[in-house]
């Protein structure tokens, strides 16, 4: 009996052991928890608290506005010449639009011709690819600028179609639009195609080779069989290129030097440049309706964007 009732004793301390072990790690992952969306969430709040506060200085905004209005959004609509920001924040779109299209379309294509296909140079090409992501745009920025500047001279302006007539290209080169996407597409295709790359091997190689059999040529079994595949990817590559090139702004800025050609980064600081005039609530108000494209664009791909990310690293 005694040895009956030491081992229900060790039995009880043992599961009371794991019960205070367990709570402990549920508390600690809830304060962590709790950490990390305050760490992630407070400065959102005091970007809101300050576009909500009258008050056009930092130093004197809290956490919890003392008085709210809606002054600052109100200005912002307002888009004066001067301050143009429903044309910088269309900008922002077409830009991270366009390059997000050209950047998936090119990489996917890229991607599957290094994936399925074996050819020479093909070893040298993809660790070219790698050797060329090491150096940061920053070490590049003077031979983009002279690279825009000599693109934006030799490029035609109006090409004449026989059915058409004369139709406008859109412009090229240094404050433009069309240069700065160039830019963003250039430095957007290596990582991306290496990551795409990825995850096109993880689709096994018999359903190109089905299709093929089948009659198709190499690129339907591209668009028709894999390429619906790999969606989740697709979207990664889209919704990572947007958000890094919607919130780009040296680039932007050393590009661009027209007001009506800036972007929604660079026109924003127009608003805190000034030494006497540093409009903190207007800019906060501008980055909150600002973002939203990006939350946008986050909520509809969310899905296939957890999928890709998942599959994405499972084979390289």
């Amino acid at each position: 009996m005694a040895t009956v009732a030491r081992t229900d004793t060790a039995k009880r301390k043992r599961t009371i052991g794991i019960r205070t072990r367990r709570r402990i790690s549920i508390s600690l992952k809830l304060l962590i928890a709790v950490l990390t969306a305050f760490y992630a969430l407070a400065p959102v709040a005091f970007v809101v608290s300050s576009a909500l506060n009258p008050i056009q200085t930092v130093a004197a905004t809290s956490l919890i506005p003392t008085r709210v209005t809606f002054d600052n959004f109100e200005r912002i609509f307002a888009n004066t010449p001067l301050q143009p920001w429903l044309t910088w924040i269309l900008n922002s779109v077409i830009v991270a639009g366009l390059t997000s299209i050209i950047v998936v379309a090119v990489s996917a294509l890229a991607a599957y011709s290094f994936s399925r296909f074996r050819f020479r140079g093909r070893r040298a090409g993809l660790i070219s690819l790698v050797l060329i992501q090491l150096f940061p745009n920053l070490l590049a920025i003077v031979a983009l600028f002279v690279l825009l500047q000599g693109i934006g001279s030799a490029a035609p302006s109006s090409i004449e179609l026989p059915v058409i007539g004369v139709f406008e290209l859109p412009r090229l080169g240094l404050n433009s639009l069309g240069g700065l996407i160039l830019i963003y597409t250039g430095g957007a295709l290596g990582f991306n195609t290496w990551l795409m790359k990825a995850y096109f091997d993880t689709v096994p190689y018999d359903l190109d080779e089905s299709a093929l059999v089948d009659g198709a040529t190499s690129f339907q079994a591209f668009r028709h069989v894999v390429l619906p595949l790999v969606r989740p990817i697709l979207a990664v590559i889209g919704v990572l290129t947007f958000i890094g090139t919607y919130g780009d702004f040296l680039l932007a800025r050393v590009m661009l030097s027209s007001t009506q050609n800036f972007t929604l980064a660079v026109g924003m600081s127009l608003f805190i440049r000034g030494q006497f005039s540093q409009q903190w609530g207007i800019f906060s108000a501008a980055a909150v309706i600002g973002a939203l494209p990006v939350v946008v664009v986050f909520l509809v791909l969310q899905r296939q964007l957890i999928g890709g990310l998942a599959r994405g690293g499972v084979k390289g």
